[in-house]
């Protein structure tokens, strides 16, 4: 086994209160993808900055090899005196570091190095860090939470550049899908300790519940010895008390070791306030465009229906959240008509924390500024009784909101999201900055809703756990403001893609194939002859109708897939239908470029 190159040993760290870190530990050996997991709050963060030496633990040993290069990738870069991202990035390179890796990294972040740090937006800022601590190929690099902000594309790339590094990884991240792909170890920070597991965080959680579910069974023997103990006090011989003070010691010291029990932090307890029920129909939107400097949405046609859980994805500036404001009426298309359904209350989350005043406290923000009560679910309710179902502490109430974290800004919103009544939520980035455990009940809550949902999403697994139909750009590589609507989630998108790749690859070595035979046909036969074959005409006149066949097949694969209730009652069916409804559309597309090349070509002979 190589020796490690960084070792954090029994750290120990308090702002005052309840330790933060507790006898914490970190080891890192060459070739480690360690991720670190565990609830918001509970020193993740801190640990890794420990690790970088920007904090200092209170007591604890801290041994980083001497020769060991370590990079640190911030939430917040400082970019003060850099006048281009490329002097940024630039800065953090070593003695004899190669300058042609900055160029290589910003280039397939999609940066120029021109850019002026101090007018990014929070994803430009995001690659701009990348690159710098990324470039100069350090023996350990820390990310923390590197896919924030950032679109798919970009987080495909980056996991592909990160399994191809000779670094050792120690990366904090609420993405799963991204966890699985980069880690071969994980780290679980706990109650201020830690706990490793030399596997990826494919295996974490069956693992977690299982360390969990012992904790408690040992808790519980406890107990039981601490009764049987407790009867022998009461019934026991007096006579014996003396010889028998060792045993009464270790009675006392169980009874401590029970109350000091520390135990999991709690989950978040909360349900959707559904409203009234809406129309069946509740967004009709036809052929509607939107054009800035170029085109952001092209004619693009849909119909949402209650119920339906709609998945937007794509890169930035793509218009993701163009076509949304479209969509929900906050933005009017340059052509073509939206029309919103009937009974229609909408819950909104924001990306971009857009309605959070910094010096708001978390009591007035969530009751409106309305004393100290709030509805829920038709039941009044104290806010502080509320904001504990979000994991915050009753002293919290009168807190501002500029001193929470980011993610306890997330669950804020959240918690007020969720206590208005709706039967259509719009959440825009809803998973950035949300612990796995908070992640994973909102997943329960936008799968069980009875409404509608939309939303935006860079997060694979959670919309592959969710929406039941995935809106993307028909060219992702190079989107031209041309939209498809894919049944299923963002994996079923990807399939779906490929099928209809492959199909077109093999409808096109077909073409090649038969270019030679059909060419000398086609000069010979047709000039000749000055008509159609026999077999054009037939095919001229009978495709029309095997066209309005697979249009009908069509329709009937749509009304089917239609039932709100299809994916979550028989996903197998589900996904069988999109499938099945793929293949008649790519069926359709070359029957009706068939038709159309023989109807010029008819033309053609006929002058």
């Amino acid at each position: 086994m190589a020796p490690p190159i960084l070792k954090l040993d029994d750290i120990f760290l308090s702002f005052g209160g309840a330790p933060l870190l507790n006898g914490a530990g970190l080891q890192v050996e060459p070739g480690d993808r360690i991720c670190l997991v565990g609830r918001n709050g509970s020193g993740k963060s801190t640990l890794m900055k420990i690790a970088a030496g920007m904090v200092e633990a209170q007591s604890g040993e801290v041994f980083r090899h001497p020769s060991a290069t370590i990079r640190y990738l911030e939430q917040a870069p400082d970019f003060a005196g850099y006048s281009t991202v490329q002097a940024y990035a630039e800065a953090g390179l070593g003695p004899g570091d190669d300058p042609y890796r900055v160029t290589y990294l910003l280039e397939h972040l999609g940066l120029t190095g021109e850019e002026d740090p101090n007018r990014l937006s929070g994803g430009e800022a995001r690659r701009a860090a990348l690159a710098r601590v990324m470039a100069p190929e350090p023996d350990i690099l820390l990310l923390d939470e590197p896919t924030n902000h950032l679109d798919l594309p970009t987080i495909e790339w980056l996991e592909d550049e990160l399994r191809k590094t000779r670094s050792a990884l120690v990366v904090i991240s609420h993405d799963r899908r991204f966890l699985e792909k980069v880690s071969n170890a994980t780290v679980w920070i706990d109650r201020g300790t830690a706990r490793r597991l030399s596997r990826g965080f494919g295996h974490f959680e069956a693992w977690r519940d299982q360390v969990l579910e012992e904790e408690e069974i040992e808790q519980h023997k406890l107990g039981k010895a601490i009764e049987r103990e407790e009867h022998w006090m009461r019934y026991g011989v007096t006579a014996r008390r003396k010889r028998n003070m060792r045993r009464v010691g270790e009675l006392q010291a169980m009874r401590a070791a029970y109350r000091g029990h520390n135990g999991p932090q709690g989950s978040v307890q909360a349900s959707v306030a559904e409203g009234k029920e809406s129309g069946k129909l509740v967004i009709e939107a036809e052929n509607i465009t939107k054009t800035y400097d170029k085109p952001i949405v092209a004619p693009f046609s849909i119909r949402v229906h209650r119920g339906d859980r709609i998945g937007l994805v794509g890169p930035n500036g793509a218009g993701k959240t163009t076509l949304l404001k479209m969509l929900t009426g906050q933005l009017k298309p340059d052509s073509g008509w939206i029309k919103l359904g009937t009974n229609l209350e909408i819950a909104t989350l924001d990306q971009k924390r857009e309605d959070l005043d910094p010096e708001d406290t978390l009591s007035h923000y969530l009751t409106d500024g309305r004393g100290e009560t709030l509805l829920v679910n038709g039941e009044q309710r104290h806010v502080a009784g509320y904001m504990k179902d979000f994991l915050f502490q009753p002293e919290q109430i009168r807190t501002p909101i500029k001193n929470l974290s980011g993610g306890e800004r997330a669950r804020l919103m959240l918690a007020r999201m969720l206590a208005r009544p709706s039967n259509l939520l719009i959440l825009d980035e809803p998973t950035n900055d949300l612990d796995i455990e908070t992640l994973d009940l909102l997943q329960e809550i936008v799968a069980g809703y009875n409404g509608t949902v939309i939303l935006v999403s860079h997060d694979r697994d959670f919309l592959d756990r969710t929406v039941t139909s995935t809106i993307a750009p028909a060219t992702p590589d190079a989107p031209d403001g041309r939209w498809i609507e894919y049944a299923g989630g963002y994996t079923d998108m990807l399939a779906q893609r490929r099928g209809a790749q492959e199909e077109r690859k093999k409808a096109e070595k077909a073409a090649e194939k038969s270019k030679p035979e059909n060419a000398s046909s086609s000069s010979d036969a047709p000039k000749a002859k000055g008509k159609l074959s026999y077999k054009q005409k037939f095919a001229l006149e009978n495709i029309p109708k095997e066209m309005e066949k697979a249009e009908a097949e069509i329709a009937l694969c749509e009304k089917k897939m239609a039932d709100p209730n299809l994916f979550t009652k028989d996903p197998a069916s589900f996904n069988k239908l999109a499938a099945e409804m793929e293949k008649l559309r790519e069926k359709l597309t070359s029957m009706e470029e068939e038709w159309l090349e023989l109807e010029m070509l008819r033309e053609e002979i006929e002058g």
